[in-house]
């Protein structure tokens, strides 16, 4: 049976890697047509397409490194890695965001004619389906594996994929004889981009503080507390490494069991956690005695010893 951790590594660097291509083969086209034009609105455009496909550059890296077993330095594995490739990402699209900013304001100041307008229609077009299509494609994979840098990536390509149809709009408004629509539109570009780094840098920084969303929580303690023999659930908590999910949790049994009976309801707690909540890879549970639940049993009151000052632990 092959890891399914393994199965999602391979999914992920799969859907990478025909993004990448799709989003590079789109920006190739505009570049040609920014040259003809002289479009700052596409070439705003144009510059975050090519930003979007280097996105891919540290996701598949981060991919790569899942890959690797966990060592002794490195006892839960690689996954954080994907978190840092998110953090890379975000600082992408900002440059990207700094640049179209720049070029815009520049064409503002120094307005210059446009050219082969119908071409700058055709590239807006492509760039929206091309967008659109990586888009659907990143998003659905990234939510079927768990990342949130891949989901992210996604919805940074959706929102692409409207700004490519922006610049349709500065085209039209050039052939309407006013040719600042086409800088006004740059701008409006920069401002969307600006509105997916805050988006996407709130996704990927909430994962790297070990933040995640209550519903996980809710299901985990759903999911347990409804065992025979698991009487209460608490100190219930968990953290994404990369695109899988680790939790812990406290459960009181009766003290009646024995070892190897308490033993066994934690295996059940842990299957059917497996069975109820997606993307769950590694799971701690604490066996505890009715009565005495939760970390605060498991506190060392205050006390001396080898003539120390009194302390707890």
């Amino acid at each position: 049976m092959i890891d399914p951790t393994i199965l999602s590594t391979q999914r992920g660097i799969w859907a990478i890697k025909w993004s990448f291509v799709g989003l590079l083969a789109t920006a190739m086209f505009q570049v040609v047509v920014v040259f003809l034009s002289g479009s700052v609105a596409l070439l705003a455009d144009t510059i975050h397409n090519f930003g979007d496909a280097a996105t891919a550059v540290p996701l598949w890296i981060a991919f790569l490194f899942a890959r690797f077993k966990p060592t002794r330095r490195f006892s839960f594995g690689y996954g954080r890695v994907e978190d840092l490739a998110g953090v890379v990402i975000v600082f992408i699209i900002l440059f990207s965001a700094i640049v179209a900013g720049y070029e815009a304001v520049d064409r503002l100041l120094h307005p210059r004619p446009v050219e082969y307008l119908w071409a700058v229609v055709a590239a807006s077009i492509i760039g929206f389906l091309g967008n659109e299509g990586v888009a659907v494609f990143r998003i659905r994979v990234g939510k079927e594996i768990g990342s949130a840098a891949l989901v992210a990536d996604g919805y940074h390509a959706r929102v692409d994929g409207w700004t490519s149809l922006a610049v349709l709009v500065g085209a039209v408004g050039v052939w309407l004889g006013y040719p600042l629509a086409d800088p006004l539109v740059g701008l409006a570009i920069t401002l969307a981009i600006l509105a997916i780094v805050w988006q996407s840098g709130k996704a990927v920084f909430t994962r790297m503080l070990d933040g995640v969303e209550p519903e996980v929580i809710e299901a985990l303690t759903h999911a347990a507390v409804h065992i025979p023999g698991v009487q209460a659930v608490t100190d219930v908590r968990a953290r994404w490494i990369g695109h899988h999910l680790h939790a812990e949790l406290n459960v009181a049994v009766s003290p009646a069991l024995s070892v190897a009976e308490g033993h066994h309801l934690a295996k059940t707690v842990h299957h059917q956690l497996l069975h109820h909540v997606p993307f769950l890879s590694r799971t701690t549970i604490h066996i505890d005695p009715a009565g005495e639940v939760g970390e605060i049993h498991h506190r060392i009151a205050a006390h001396a010893h080898d003539g120390l000052p009194v302390h707890s632990h």
